[in-house]
């Protein structure tokens, strides 16, 4: 009975630790007091511009979107993003996407599904198409430029905004290794291009610095080795070729070299520009710490790398069958799942990693409680 107790009491204590601070620290980063967000990015916060710029966009259909109870908003979730609940933890209004006719007054989001960081001409000489959209980061930032422009009647006006807001400048570069991936291209291959991508994203936020910005957070990529889509692309008989999550080691050691080439441009941007807190957000460690906490958070142990809406093969999917195809099936259960289609996660995976981002950048972004 006392170690029935006592086991009890250890998992009451681990819960509390782990999953409790989401709900208590929920409003946290209000003592930023931010009146504004801007985000650039691609389909890991795009809410809403990618199916304004091609309506037949599947992302416009259900299932996607079909926790928030209205039409889909194209958000590439069943809910919603990473970027949603930073706002909602800033006290700040969902951002409506830039290419809508909605109100705009606490902020905008530039970002585009399937954008990449690189122009796509750029891409086109490196041999890799992108067959989403043009929308690069360059576009993305035009459009902010322009924004502003028509915005701000008064320059010192929206120096004095700016300075209040938080701008996030990605996560933005996955689908430039994404395609290129799917496109024949080797590790080597994807390793030269990193240079370049690196500084795309430094250089937009030089240019995000003058606009104004002094609370900037730079997200890095995931661990694209757990994820399903590359688990079925670029399966292995190997299991030396997997780590204890069953994600490719060669694929998140790739990842993680592109994440700790994108902290060393951050730190010399942090150098260069001692007056603005520039602040890295470690998405791909949020992620993998779904994966450890797992069990805890509720997820379903047996299907970690499976696509809730999806069919197909051991991780349920396929290129052939995606989400919002016709006759794909939704699993019964979302919220036991962390890829929703085997590209993007639920709307649970990602409160949870918004959760532990959120603390992790609290402190950097120099905000008092």
């Amino acid at each position: 009975m006392a170690s029935s107790k006592l086991l009890f009491t250890l998992f009451l204590c681990s819960f509390l630790v782990y999953v409790i601070p989401f709900g208590s620290n929920a409003h946290i980063l209000m003592a930023c007091e931010f009146e504004a967000i801007y985000n650039l990015g691609d389909s890991i916060s795009d809410t809403g511009n990618l199916i304004q710029e091609d309506p037949a966009s599947v992302f416009s259909r259900f299932p996607y979107g079909q926790n928030l109870y209205v039409n889909p908003t194209g958000r590439c979730s069943n809910g919603l993003l990473i970027i949603d609940f930073i706002a909602k933890s800033a006290g700040v209004p969902l951002l409506n996407a830039y290419l809508t006719n909605s109100t705009k007054t606490h902020g905008v989001n530039f970002a585009v599904a399937g954008s990449t960081a690189l122009p796509v001409e750029v891409l086109a000489e490196k041999g890799v198409i992108s067959p989403v959209t043009n929308s690069s980061l360059t576009v993305q930032l035009n459009w902010m430029h322009t924004h502003f422009n028509t915005t701000c009647h008064k320059s010192k006006d929206c120096v004095e905004k700016h300075r209040k807001s938080l701008f996030m400048v990605g996560e933005i570069g996955g689908n430039d290794y994404n395609y290129a991936f799917f496109q024949g291209k080797t590790i080597d291959d994807l390793k030269t291009m990193v240079p370049d991508v690196v500084k795309a994203i430094k250089d937009a936020v030089v240019r995000v610095i003058g606009f104004g910005a002094t609370r900037i957070i730079v997200p890095g990529n995931f661990p694209i080795g757990c994820m399903p889509i590359y688990l079925t692309g670029f399966h292995s008989n190997d299991s030396n070729a997997y780590d204890e999550f069953h994600c490719l080691k060669e694929l998140n050691n790739f990842l993680m070299y592109h994440n700790e080439q994108l902290q060393q441009a951050i730190k010399e941007l942090q150098e260069n520009h001692s007056n603005v807190t520039i602040v890295y957000g470690d998405y791909y460690n949020a992620y993998k710490w779904i994966l450890w906490k797992a069990a805890l958070l509720g997820f379903d142990l047996k299907s970690l790398q499976k696509a809730c809406c999806g069919s197909g093969g051991d991780y349920d999917f396929s290129l052939a069958r995606m989400c919002g195809a016709p006759n794909v099936p939704v699993c019964p259960k979302p919220g036991e799942r962390i890829s929703w289609d085997g590209v993007h996660s639920t709307e649970k995976a990602y409160f949870f990693m918004a959760g532990w981002l959120i603390r992790d950048i609290f402190q950097k972004l120099q905000c008092i409680a």
